[in-house]
C-alpha cells in the first residue's frame, strides 16, 4: 500500500517544517492530489491517521483537494479535461503530441498548527 509511504513522507515534511517554528500540535494538513496521481484518498486518510500517532500531527485532519487532469495539444493548442483514464489524443485535431498540464500533483498545500504558549514572567522575574 503506497498510501502509507505517502502518509509517512507527508508527516516527515510537516514535522520538519513546524517543529522549528515551535508548533506543539498540527490541526490540519491540506494536500492537493491530482486525478492521475494514483492515490486512493480514503486509503491515504486511513494511513495518515495511523502514522500520525505519537507525532506532533496526532489527531490532525487530512484535507484532500482533488486536481482535475487537463491536457493540451501541441499542434492546435487546444486544452481539454483529460479525465480518467486519461484521454491523450486531441479531441479537436486528433493530434497525439499532447502535454499533460495537470493531474499528477501530490503536494502539501497548507498546514495549520498551534504554537507553544509564550511563558509570561512571574512577579519575581519582572
Amino acid at each position: 500500500m503506497h498510501e502509507m509511504s505517502i502518509a509517512l513522507a507527508v508527516i516527515d515534511q510537516v514535522e520538519s517544517a513546524v517543529r522549528p517554528a515551535g508548533a506543539t500540535a498540527v490541526s490540519n494538513v491540506r494536500l492537493q492530489i491530482g486525478e492521475l496521481a494514483g492515490v486512493v484518498p480514503d486509503a491515504l486518510a486511513f494511513s495518515f491517521q495511523l502514522a500520525c500517532e505519537g507525532t506532533v500531527l496526532a489527531g490532525a485532519e487530512l484535507i484532500t483537494e482533488p486536481i482535475a487532469a487537463r491536457a493540451r495539444c501541441a499542434a492546435c493548442d487546444r486544452t481539454w479535461p483529460a479525465g480518467m483514464p486519461p484521454r491523450l489524443s486531441c479531441p479537436g485535431c486528433g493530434g497525439a503530441r499532447v502535454e499533460l498540464l495537470s493531474g499528477r500533483e501530490l503536494r502539501i498545500a497548507d498546514v495549520s498548527w498551534h504554537d507553544a504558549p509564550v511563558p509570561t514572567p512571574t512577579h519575581e522575574e519582572r
